[in-house]
């Protein structure tokens, strides 16, 4: 089989698209875990394109894992730290001692979790290049 990188990047980017969706339509915590998941595809995409592996779905360790010389600046390791608090706990009711998440994500979290999402998507789209 080919090398599918392409393919996640561009999951990646449509998977930005609900997650701005979700963020106009109030529900807050989905747009946090959609911004997670369309920023995980993108750096997955650039292992992928490397003929590598990238297991799991936590963004800060999978951006450290890239070579020396592709290195994000502080402020994308900042937002890969930013998503990666949005995994499970979107989700998940069991993920907060009590409540559903929609009753705990607010405007401003979704408004960074996408636009963090929107700068990594970037840095691979360029890396990818």
């Amino acid at each position: 089989m080919g090398n599918r990188h392409l393919d996640w990047f561009r999951q990646a980017e449509a998977d930005l698209a609900p997650a701005r969706d979700s963020l106009a339509a109030h529900h807050f915590e989905w747009a946090c875990f959609a911004a997670h998941q369309a920023a995980a595809k993108a750096v997955k995409a650039l292992y992928l394109k490397r003929g590598a592996d990238a297991w799991g779905h936590t963004i800060t360790p999978l951006l450290g894992g890239l070579p020396a010389s592709e290195q994000p600046g502080e402020d994308l390791a900042t937002c890969a730290k930013v998503l990666d608090k949005h995994y499970i706990p979107t989700q998940y009711p069991n993920g907060l001692d009590s409540g559903a998440p929609a009753d705990f994500y607010t405007r401003g979290e979704a408004e960074a979790a996408c636009d963090c999402a929107r700068q990594i998507i970037e840095f691979c789209s360029r890396s990818l290049r």
